[in-house]
């Protein structure tokens, strides 16, 4: 992780456009090149983050994703900047648009169709040994050549084998957590997106194990 003092840290972000702020100030940049720089608080001075920087974290999770040919940004240096209790990652945004932002525009059976692949694609996250604890339709990429990818993952784990059917479950409680995501799915029923996600699982998940599933409906 590289160090940067208040004026290299200005020098960084010359030029760069906000993407992403909150009250606390900024999070993500576009910087002059077209990289980005998404930008870690450290909240309290003592915390996990001083011992596991998110920022690495992200970098790790990438090469990890990289490693299983799962597409996610390219990550090109990490910062730590200690005059602003900050770390950051620097990468190369992924190409396309988030799910949570093309279905609204979508028709119905198209809707059906990308949510159905969706549900492979984390059966395939799943079977990998990732657990993606932001799993939700706005980190989650459909590219330009029809693939999908992962941005924002700094909050994931991963490992050898496949995860169990207790953190899948666990898992999908994260991804139906917003009304506005899940009532795309609840078009075509639950129990039809499950059964696509269990036709490409080794581990199957039955409506019993995820019946208390915020805002799920499993008609249909």
């Amino acid at each position: 992780m590289t160090p940067l003092n208040r004026e290299a840290f200005s020098a960084l972000r010359k030029g760069a456009t906000v993407i992403e702020a909150d009250q606390r100030g900024e999070k993500v940049l576009r910087l002059a090149d077209g990289s980005f720089l998404k930008l870690f608080r450290r909240k309290r001075f003592l915390s996990s983050a001083l011992f596991f920087p998110p920022a690495d974290c992200f970098r790790r999770n990438a090469e990890a994703l990289a490693a299983r040919d799962i597409p996610c940004p390219q990550v090109l240096e990490t910062y730590a900047i200690d005059s602003e209790r900050k770390t950051a990652v620097r990468y190369w945004p992924l190409p396309g648009d988030t799910i949570r932002s093309l279905l609204p525009g979508l028709g119905a059976e198209e809707r059906s169709a990308l949510l159905l692949r969706l549900a492979g694609f984390i059966a395939r996250l799943h079977d990998e040994g990732i657990y993606f604890r932001s799993l939700h339709l706005g980190n989650v990429l459909l590219m330009p050549d029809g693939g999908f990818g992962l941005i924002d993952v700094s909050d994931m784990s991963v490992q050898r084998g496949p995860i169990s059917r207790h953190k899948r479950v666990r898992n999908f409680r994260h991804v139906f957590r917003y009304k506005a995501d899940t009532r795309f799915v609840n078009e075509i029923g639950g129990s039809h997106f499950l059964a696509a996600y269990n036709f490409d699982s080794t581990i199957h998940i039955e409506p019993k194990h995820i019946a208390r599933v915020p805002n799920l409906s499993r008609t249909n």
